[in-house]
């Protein structure tokens, strides 16, 4: 079994007369944290210490005398400023240079014996007696991935991370489950591909099953409202103005980022119900100059949808992978044609000059990269036999035969 692991954000709601505890184990656990990194640096990067064995023995009967944190929660400070030295020693082996680490921010890290996670609440261990605190759930009309994860029974709820940003505090959750992993010989022997198209106008994303998800001018007319009220707040330049500019921009990133969830969700339903051992985009570094005129709010948000359907197809396993664009768009998808002429496409039609198929342009360019994957298959001399793209009305295998849905 493999295990999966996601990273899950749940506000608190912690009684005001408890907050105090709580600054304060973020303040020690600060101090005990850097305490270690400082032992680590010593001065000489050169004899960085960063094994956490070596770093015990040197620090933690000191972190223990000169704070009132429990043993574990030294134990975790010290396991974080490991983390952050080693960082620095892998950039120092790299002749990059970097700094000792130090411990600003608002953060303590909880394991098992720190933390207790109940149905409506959870219990943290503080410099006091522990803290109860209340989950602040989202509403179910936001349209967030975090009920798919915290409800769950599959889902293992595991170390934690809380932070404190503008007097609230948020709790971050490694939730963890385990999949039946699938070989890779396996999946390219045996693979079904789904092909995903993605656009700066019309329908964010195509699939090669023909699926027709998002929307994109919904997502540009949000972005073009949240701009123009951004600029006139600058224009207004009072502390007040800037405030409502943060609030607004966490707002539409929050709202860009769950529609854009939904998008993905939809890819990985198209993939499940498909049988689809792979998803395959087109690969964004050289995808660039043919949407170079498209916002860099555009480009993130390609970005960001192939990285969701990564995580979320790993529990699956499902493999995502990328291929080159050129031509795409120009080339006839149907398994016995493939001609490839720029004038086969005109706007969100595409005919096929030479066979005459008449597809959604978007649609046909999802077949192209599902094809294109499947061909590179046949390149290396994987998968000649049974790999599959997968169509909306039913597969066709690596030697063009189709096979209808039933």
């Amino acid at each position: 079994m493999a295990e999966v692991v996601r990273n899950i954000q749940v506000k608190l709601n912690i009684a005001e007369s408890r907050h105090s505890d709580v600054d304060q184990t973020f303040e020690e656990f600060r101090q005990a944290a850097q305490h270690v990194a400082d032992h680590g640096w010593s001065g000489d990067p050169d004899h960085l210490v960063k094994a956490k064995n070596k770093l015990h023995e040197a620090t933690y009967t000191e972190v223990r005398e000169q704070t009132t944190l429990q043993a574990s929660l030294v134990q975790s400070a010290r396991n974080l400023a490991a983390t952050a030295l080693g960082n620095c020693k892998d950039l120092l082996d790299d002749d990059k240079n970097t700094s000792k680490p130090e411990f600003r921010g608002t953060v303590i890290v909880y394991n098992g014996r720190t933390i207790t996670y109940n149905d409506g609440h959870v219990t943290l261990a503080t410099t006091g007696d522990r803290v109860t605190a209340e989950y602040v759930l989202p509403h179910d009309d936001e349209g967030t991935p975090f009920e798919d994860y915290w409800d769950e029974a599959e889902w293992e709820k595991k170390e934690a991370t809380l932070h404190k940003r503008d007097g609230e505090y948020y709790l971050h959750v490694a939730v963890e489950k385990e999949v039946e992993p699938i070989s890779s010989d396996e999946k390219t022997e045996n693979g079904v591909v789904l092909g995903v198209d993605l656009n700066v106008d019309g329908y964010l994303a195509v699939t090669s099953t023909g699926a027709f998800l998002g929307n994109t001018d919904e997502l540009n007319h949000k972005r073009d409202q949240y701009e123009r009220r951004r600029g006139n707040l600058q224009r207004i330049g009072t502390r007040s103005a800037h405030l409502t500019i943060q609030s607004i921009g966490d707002r539409f990133a929050e709202w860009s980022r769950h529609r854009l969830h939904d998008v993905s969700n939809d890819i990985i339903t198209e993939a499940v119900e498909n049988d689809c051992t792979h998803i395959a985009f087109e690969r964004l570094t050289w995808i660039w100059t043919r949407i170079s005129n498209a916002s860099k709010f555009q480009q993130w948000a390609f970005r960001e949808i192939q990285r969701q359907v990564e995580y979320k197809a790993e529990e699956h396993g499902i493999e995502v992978e990328t291929v080159a664009p050129q031509y795409t768009s120009q080339r006839c998808s149907h398994s016995e044609c493939g001609f490839t002429h720029e004038n086969n496409r005109d706007g969100d039609e595409f005919e096929c000059l030479k066979c005459g198929k008449v597809l959604h342009a978007d649609y046909n360019a999802a077949r192209n990269v599902a094809w294109r994957l499947v061909q590179n298959w046949l390149k290396s001399g994987s998968g000649r036999a049974t790999s599959q793209l997968a169509l909306k009305s039913g597969t066709v295998n690596a030697n063009g035969d189709f096979n209808a849905s039933a």
